[in-house]
């Protein structure tokens, strides 16, 4: 992996940005053009404009909001489902209970495949895996056959019990080639070998609505780059912080859900160990969301479930919550009139008002051209020229004159209703896990995220906000610092006393021999190679468990008399309580094999020949104050290290903006980034 040009992509919901590494230089080159219409093409227009020759790159990185977005948006494919009998209603039936309990009008969202779809197989395992009946061909021939009449596009096949023996869906594959092979297949045991009969059939399913978009548009990449004399790896971010192949991406396209944030995050931790900062929350300010997540003590917090579209997910998954409060997100007024922000979004077709591509709804950055905050003739480097009279039009019609407000008054109402909405995602990853964030620095990434971060800063009362450079293109530069990853999951409930420490370290060398055996045949070969264990585990007679590390003298000691000790702890210090005298038992156990690549040089800015210089001055109107004020602007490709700059002023690069707020000072670090903090 050493000295090979590598090229990272992120397609967002507003903009694909591009980062491609010269390794042996260190040097940095960035693109971003609009996802809108065939993203294949948009892939290939941003290589042209940065005059790459595919030939040349060694390695391709390729992050995407495209999952998630078909999941959100709910405009997948046709999907069938196949389970054992008795088994057919599962998505509605669900976990019998409301997510809200004080809500007497909660409705769960309905299945993403519609009753007349879902078809029972006679088959069943036992829990240990063992076959009880026997897998019906017959009734199975006849139910694919009635799928295939239905013009289904993709098929999602469940098994009772599959999660320990995958023999019959297995079978079932075969009998799918046969009968209907131009149906794609998702199968439980693939994609999740977890317990938790509705989370994993609702996980199988996602996997088959999102599957056909990805693989087509993988596939037409692929075919592409090969026309093009591409010889390096592809590779694709997963939800997990780690990379993988495009052929386990178009199989499994719901490891990818969280692909696009997760590269922000990944590149985040890069970032906080260069300038030595250990605890820190991720805003990632986007188009269409604004993604949030933790770093605690040198470490992203990871996740083995989630929600999207209220819907559960089994998979392993960077923590990260999303809101709908990105740069386009609309502005609108509700029933009781008063304003809100999001979560519906403008994207990039036709995008915001002030593009002038038709867009007539007023988002956030309509609300930060009339502000002042933008730039018209230079926004994006002068590749869209903002229309300030269509942005204020759009603000006018829809907000202000409805509320009664003037044109910036309306505006400033729009940025500080985002501004709350942002603050309660970062309150919910820190407050409501049980972290200050006053304790915590502010990575602000993202197209958008130099705009908020002053306003974030200080209403969080956080310890300092960080801009790096090419913020932008943050998270595309991230999926170059990503390793390979594979995670093996196998649920193993058993009682902590029955379970000896040979025993257990047994189970873990077979899931090692797996991930190690995916790692060589998916990657290029060549990668250091690490291993960290897991276990999830719970007081015998609870739901939920907590997943502790399972430490080499764990699995090589005499007995497991520390594991106990190491459960005790995390639950204290999650619960604030322990039963150190209740007896314990396994639930899963996990392994991630992760081979590492190179990282990209991190690159220091030189010092300018002359002091930096602010341009003439900009009249804008600062939502907190609610007055209109004179600030300094200053091109941020001037700024030398140790350059202070003090609020109120404005910062720009060619791909993004910062907003400093009075009150505040900025200075420039060795590596270009913005340090951000309070002042009073």
């Amino acid at each position: 992996m050493k000295n090979i040009r590598r090229l990272a992509v992120d397609v967002g919901g507003t903009f694909i940005d591009f980062v491609t590494l010269d390794p042996a230089s260190g040097e940095v080159a960035i693109e971003k053009v609009r996802s809108s219409g065939e993203l294949d093409r948009q892939f290939f227009e941003g290589t042209e404009l940065l005059s790459l020759n595919s030939a040349d790159l060694g390695m391709i990185v390729h992050g995407s909001t495209m999952v998630i977005n078909t999941i959100v948006q709910e405009n997948g494919a046709r999907v069938g489902l196949i389970t054992t009998t008795g088994f057919r209603d599962v998505l509605e039936l669900g976990r019998g209970s409301r997510e809200d309990i004080y809500d007497l009008f909660f409705k769960p969202p309905p299945p993403l495949v519609p009753r007349d779809l879902r078809y029972e197989v006679p088959e069943r395992l036992d829990s240990e895996g063992n076959v009880v009946v026997a897998l019906d061909e017959p009734a199975a021939r006849k139910v694919i056959g009635a799928l295939r009449e239905k013009g289904v596009d993709s098929i999602a096949i469940c098994f009772l019990h599959a999660y320990i023996n995958p023999v019959h869906e297995q079978q079932m594959v075969r009998i799918v080639r046969d009968e209907f092979p131009e149906a794609m297949v998702s199968i439980s045991s693939d994609i999740v070998r977890e317990w938790r009969e509705f989370e994993r059939t609702n996980t199988t399913v996602l996997n088959a609505y999102t599957q056909p978009r990805m693989d087509r548009y993988l596939a037409a990449l692929d075919r592409e780059l090969t026309d093009q004399q591409y010889k390096g790896a592809f590779a694709v971010m997963q939800s997990s912080g780690g990379i993988t192949s495009t052929a386990i991406a178009r199989q499994a396209p719901i490891r990818t859900i969280q692909s696009g944030p997760a590269g922000g995050v990944i590149g985040a931790l890069r970032l906080c160990q260069e300038i030595g900062v250990r605890d820190a929350v991720v805003a990632d300010v986007g188009g269409t969301t604004f993604d949030v997540s933790l770093i605690s003590d040198g470490r992203y917090l990871e996740s083995s479930s989630t929600k999207f579209n209220r819907r559960p997910v089994l998979q392993p998954s960077i923590d990260i919550i999303s809101i709908g409060a990105g740069g386009g997100s609309i502005a609108w007024i509700d029933r009781e009139d008063g304003l809100q922000v999001g979560p519906q979004s403008a994207q990039a077709d036709p995008g915001p008002a002030c593009f002038g591509l038709g867009g007539n709804e007023p988002t956030v950055t309509d609300a930060q051209l009339v502000l002042g905050y933008l730039d018209p003739e230079t926004f994006l480097g002068k590749r869209i020229r903002l229309d300030q009279s269509a942005a204020a039009s759009a603000i006018d019609r829809k907000v202000g004159e409805p509320l009664g407000l003037s044109t910036v008054e309306a505006a400033a109402g729009i940025m500080q209703i985002a501004v709350t909405n942002m603050s309660y995602a970062v309150r919910q990853i820190t407050v409501e896990k049980g972290h200050d964030p006053r304790l915590f620095s502010l990575i602000c990434i993202g197209g958008g995220g130099g705009l908020f971060a002053g306003s974030l800063l200080n209403e969080l009362e956080m310890k300092q906000a960080v801009v790096p450079q090419n913020a932008a293109v943050f998270s595309a530069w991230g999926l170059l610092n990503a390793d390979y990853r594979e995670d093996v999951v196998r649920t193993f409930v058993m009682p902590l006393a029955e379970v000896s420490a040979a025993e257990l370290r047994g189970r873990f060398e077979a899931l090692e021999d797996e991930a190690k055996s995916w790692i060589a045949s998916n990657t290029a070969g060549g990668h250091d190679l690490s291993v960290e264990r897991f276990a999830d585990m719970r007081y015998l007679g609870q739901e939920h468990t907590i997943r502790v590390p399972i430490r080499e003298s764990d699995i090589n000691g005499a007995d497991l008399g520390d594991l106990r000790k190491q459960f005790d702890c995390h639950y204290e210090r999650a619960y604030a309580h322990a039963l150190p005298d209740h007896d314990l038992e396994f639930v899963v156990l996990r392994l991630v094999a992760t081979g590492m690549i190179d990282r990209p040089p991190v690159s220091r800015i030189g010092r300018a020949g002359s002091p930096a210089e602010p341009m003439e001055p900009r009249s804008i109107y600062l939502a907190d104050e609610k007055k209109t004020m004179d600030c300094d602007v200053f091109r941020r490709n001037e700024l030398s290290p140790g350059k202070k700059i003090f609020g109120p002023a404005i910062i720009e690069e060619w791909s993004t903006t910062i907003l400093e707020l009075p009150g505040q000072a900025a200075v420039v670090d060795v590596f270009g980034n913005l340090l951000m903090t309070r002042e009073s």
